[in-house]
């Protein structure tokens, strides 16, 4: 996991954002890498997953697991 800094790459909303602007977007990165930010904050950088890793975190928050520590 590394953070970047993108501004020219499309980037799509999360159907599982909440309709109350906390809004998770998400992009295609170059060398199979998906890129996660948050839409209010789009000039920071973003989260750069390897797909194994955007895999499990998608499962996580399927199965409603973060956070349960």
């Amino acid at each position: 996991m590394r953070f970047v800094y993108l501004h020219d790459e499309p980037w799509r909303k999360s159907s599982y954002s909440a309709a109350n602007g906390d809004c998770v977007e998400v992009g295609q990165l170059g060398g199979g890498r998906i890129g996660v930010r948050d839409s209010k904050n789009g000039a920071q950088p973003a989260l750069g997953l390897t797909t194994a890793a955007w895999r499990t975190f998608v499962g996580e928050v399927k199965r409603d697991v973060l956070g349960r520590a």
